[in-house]
């Protein structure tokens, strides 16, 4: 039998866990619902909204998520190194570096347009010099995905999400608890995501500490957020390698993947 190559390996793994996406995002959505507070539930699979204001402010910016179900502890540490050692020498190549520094850029001008600085830059002159950075299975995976797609990915335990996840747009003086404690607080205009009790993340200052993934977790969520200039198509890339990454070395199960833009899928 001939042995495949790595390149075609790597295009027939996207396809199989994006035709996995495709499935729940076109054969399990019924018709739009009301959901909390008057606002259009999104997904058939998880409670999820996005606020009228949102989609005035960003009406082509995209948002994605995937949730990974029943994920277990990693257990075989050599084949997750040598599979992170694969995604970065694919990430390396100078086409696909470029382009992903590209799209990073964009990120970076959006961040200090609020006068926050990106962490992306820092992250992927780190991971091009280094290697991707070693933590635990779910925060590994979210590094691979950014990196590999040149696009931001939170990685958040679901169990801990209260109520709907709702896609919205800060006023000024809103405050939310991040990680470590730090306090954030909201500047006119910004991108967050909430629950139905408080933001949970804001997009240019970071995400919570209540959410946080723990060695306790097992239902993953990814949320990927876009910002304008970059494209659905990227935010599918770098959710598709963080659920390939948990499906293969976390045993775990997608119940769902989409991305929407501007209010829709």
């Amino acid at each position: 039998m001939p042995v495949k190559n790595d390149a075609l390996e790597e295009i027939e793994t996207f396809s199989r866990v994006f035709r996995l996406g495709l499935l729940f995002s076109t054969t399990l959505r019924p018709l739009l619902t009301l959901g909390f507070d008057g606002m259009k539930k999104m997904s058939a699979w998880m409670d999820f909204s996005i606020s009228p204001a949102y989609g005035k402010k960003y009406p082509d910016v995209p948002f994605g998520l995937t949730l990974i179900a029943d994920c277990e502890p990693l257990t075989d540490s050599a084949a997750f190194d040598q599979y992170k050692r694969k995604r970065l020498r694919t990430m390396r190549k100078r086409e696909t570096l470029a382009q992903i520094s590209r799209r990073i850029a964009v990120y970076d001008r959006f961040f200090r347009s609020f006068g926050f600085p990106c962490p992306l830059p820092e992250h992927l002159e780190r991971t091009v010099h280094s290697g991707f950075p070693k933590y635990n299975l779910f925060v590994d995976a979210h590094f691979m995905a950014e990196m590999c797609a040149g696009i931001l990915v939170a990685v958040t335990d679901y169990d801990r999400v209260e109520g709907m996840l709702i896609l919205d747009v800060a006023q000024a003086g809103e405050t939310a608890l991040g990680m470590g404690g730090r306090l954030f607080t909201t500047k006119e205009g910004e991108i967050v995501l909430r629950d139905e009790k408080e933001i949970i993340c804001v997009l240019c200052q970071g995400a919570d500490e209540k959410t946080r993934v723990r060695d306790t977790t097992r239902n993953v969520l990814f949320y990927s957020y876009g910002v304008p200039g970059i494209d659905a198509v990227h935010l599918r890339e770098g959710l598709t390698v963080a659920a390939e990454t948990l499906t293969r070395f976390g045993q775990g199960t997608v119940r769902g993947s989409e991305v929407f833009v501007g209010g829709s899928v």
